[in-house]
């Protein structure tokens, strides 16, 4: 499990593709330094395991249901990466509880910087939406963030999240510009709600439909 705290920015170093996966290598000397075969990382928030280590890098393979449903399958060489470690048992949960399973991707849609902070709005698949509610938490390319609004445009439903100097300095975010695809992760207890309780979840859903359109 994860907490949305990128801990490091790094960087793919290498790419090799195979007939239904994706060998990526990926330079982070932070997260490097204590990992091991077999441990978890999460690569701009999917989780996945390290199967070589070297001094400032370490080896993962993507299989093609991954590569399918997040981002990676267009990073190559050179691409900037959120990184973070799995938490350990006793570490401090600084975000919320993130699992590195991406639900889909998004695509930022506008960049509005402002003095102290920049407001991204970033375009979602439908059938996410009914898991989001203002000062909820969204999981964007592994950041843990807050959302700040939800709308719809043109029959395309978008959240925005406001980025404080530090997450642009030390994430990826901080590079993001209207047409970038990321990496969506909702609150896993909003589907754990809906699968247990359907009908407060439909509830839920047609309260967000009728407050977006009410804006």
């Amino acid at each position: 499990m994860f907490t949305g705290i990128v801990e490091e920015l790094g960087e793919i170093a290498a790419r090799e593709d195979l007939p239904d996966a994706a060998r990526i290598t990926v330079r982070g000397p932070v997260v490097t330094s204590d990992a091991g075969y077999g441990d978890s990382i999460a690569v701009n928030g999917v989780c996945l395991t390290v199967v070589e280590k070297r001094d400032d890098s370490f080896t993962v393979d993507v299989m093609a249901e991954t590569l399918r449903r997040s981002s990676l399958s267009g990073l190559g060489p050179g691409s900037r990466v959120n990184l973070e470690r799995a938490m350990p048992a006793g570490g401090r949960f600084g975000g919320h509880i993130v699992q590195g399973h991406v639900d889909g991707t998004g695509e930022v849609m506008s960049v509005s910087p402002s003095e102290h902070w920049t407001v991204v709005r970033i375009a979602m698949p439908g059938q996410l939406s009914r898991y989001l509610v203002e000062k909820g938490s969204i999981t964007v390319d592994g950041v843990s963030l807050t959302v700040a609004a939800l709308g719809e445009t043109d029959q395309t439903p978008w959240f925005e999240i406001s980025l404080i100097p530090t997450t642009l300095s030390e994430t990826n975010l901080g590079s993001a510009a209207p047409g970038t695809v990321v990496n969506l992760e909702v609150d896993v207890i909003a589907k754990y709600v809906e699968r247990l309780h359907p009908g407060v979840a439909n509830a839920a859903a047609e309260t967000v439909r009728t407050t977006v359109e009410d804006k």
